[in-house]
């Protein structure tokens, strides 16, 4: 499915995520996001990259092509981004992306070498506002994927009705870095 135009130039992204859905793409592009969302942060991203890394990740039965990541633990309390470049998070965003990921959702700085690994894998960063009470209304379901003893921080899959973020990073070019941030 291609991206849709809503309301106030919002993109419509239905996941899994195509390539030529990224393509589109721009800084600064508004996205609601419909579909599965894994969540996972310094906990389980680096265990993913190991099963990645191992040819393993059919070992728990998950595909990341078109898939959408977003840098949160979940709780009873809801969920909201957690800082994407901790080092274990950051160090994951080049293999997810290389295995398929298309959309990560956070919050904060990159560094250039994750731009350009974003770049290379034609995926993309999106920053979202820490709103747990927006986000919980967007959750249809959720469930523990993998990781069960990790608690709050397993590795959650959730489908979601309108789940917001903006792009931040997309095709070389970043909101935190260069001149192309003025006036964003």
């Amino acid at each position: 499915m291609k991206p849709a135009e809503c309301d106030d130039n919002i993109i419509k992204i239905v996941t899994p995520v195509k390539a030529q859905d990224i393509e589109k793409l721009a800084v600064g592009t508004k996205l609601e996001i419909h579909g599965t969302i894994y969540c996972g942060r310094d906990a389980v991203l680096p265990k993913l990259v190991e099963l990645i890394e191992d040819n393993n990740l059919n070992r728990i039965n998950l595909s990341l092509k078109g898939a959408v990541i977003f840098h949160t633990a979940v709780s009873p309390a809801g969920i909201g981004p957690t800082t994407s470049n901790k080092v274990e998070i950051e160090k994951s965003i080049p293999t997810l992306s290389k295995a398929g990921v298309k959309i990560h959702i956070g919050k904060g700085s990159l560094s250039q070498r994750t731009v350009e690994a974003l770049n290379k894998n034609n995926a993309v960063f999106a920053v979202t506002p820490p709103v747990s009470a927006v986000f919980s209304q967007k959750i249809v379901s959720s469930r523990v994927f993998a990781f069960k003893k990790e608690g709050m921080e397993a590795l959650f899959e959730m489908v979601v009705k309108g789940f917001p973020a903006i792009v931040a990073i997309a095709h070389g070019k970043s909101i935190y870095h260069g001149p192309e941030t003025q006036g964003v």
